[in-house]
């Protein structure tokens, strides 16, 4: 292949990145927008990487092909840090990145295990304790976080431990945000643990199993709330980072923004994930407020 063509088709992989970020991820994306030009290309990327991943279960017809995707995309892993060709737009902007910028492999490798752990737990296995699924937050999200700012060359222990309450506050937000979905399409909440679940009465014990109960609306916002409390948590303790984190992490930092914008709608609706305002506009703020506080915060450096 002429080295044209191979750039063309390096920007033909990058621009159906940045697509797929802006059609799946759009607050995402809105924030990826906020980085320095040389940092977008290897974000875009990840970004996408991760929207592979996270949608894999989500559209497929049948579960085990879910899984394929994702045990697909582990293999991907492997010939991608061996330089190999893959016919996959995102695999092959992840082989220029990863060429590029050195981003490790073990931050991606964890994001796909997380997934493929969690894709082959069955229906009514739910987590035990929020620290379950914190752990998977961070090693679904936190990890993105921690691959963008090794490709931008940024070595901050301060930026590391920011990333890490960021994406285990963002993907404890995602999950709560996405009950109704997993409950409708798996007659379960998947995603709220067995001990918080007890603590609000939520919890049923059926032939040896148990199960949470779908139809006290007033203990599940109880509940909901006690972890967006643990998010609400992480967020404030990657904001009190900010004065160790250097000026050029903070833009990596900005989906901060976001999460505090689903924490602000989920509190406006007493924390009913049920209620249709959490679906409107981005993240349940209207468009034009989201982007102005996202650039506001960019603007001054902070996240």
């Amino acid at each position: 292949m002429s080295g044209a063509s191979s750039s063309g088709g390096i920007r033909a992989a990058l621009s159906y990145c940045v697509q797929q970020v802006r059609r799946y991820d759009y607050h995402h994306y809105l924030c990826l927008l906020e980085l320095p030009a040389n940092m977008r290309k290897a974000a875009f990327a990840l970004r996408a990487f991760n929207v592979e991943t996270s949608r894999a279960m989500d559209v497929a017809s049948d579960p085990k092909i879910g899984l394929m995707r994702l045990l697909w995309w582990q293999e991907a892993l492997d010939k991608i840090y061996s330089d190999k060709v893959i016919e996959h737009p995102v695999a092959q902007a992840l082989t220029s990145v990863v060429s590029e910028h050195k981003v490790s492999k073990s931050w991606l490798k964890r994001a796909v295990e997380a997934r493929i752990n969690d894709a082959n737990k069955e229906n009514n296995d739910i987590p035990q304790t929020v620290e379950e699924l914190e752990r998977y937050a961070e090693d679904t999200t936190s990890t993105l976080l921690y691959s963008t700012l090794q490709a931008g060359g940024i070595k901050s222990t301060a930026a590391d431990h920011a990333a890490s309450h960021i994406g285990k506050a963002s993907g404890l937000l995602l999950l709560l945000k996405s009950l109704p979905y997993h409950a409708s399409r798996n007659h379960q909440f998947s995603y709220i643990p067995a001990k918080v679940a007890e603590k609000h009465g939520l919890l049923v014990h059926q032939s040896g199993q148990s199960e949470i109960k779908k139809d006290s609306r007033e203990a599940l916002c109880d509940a909901v709330f006690e972890m967006a409390s643990v998010a609400n948590a992480h967020l404030q303790k990657a904001r009190e980072l900010a004065g160790s984190v250097p000026a050029e992490a903070r833009p990596v930092l900005l989906p901060a923004v976001p999460v505090q914008v689903i924490l602000d709608t989920l509190a406006r609706v007493q924390f009913d994930v049920y209620d249709p305002r959490l679906a409107r506009g981005i993240l349940g703020a209207p468009p034009l407020v989201f982007q102005l506080k996202l650039k506001w915060y960019s603007w001054r450096g902070k996240y």
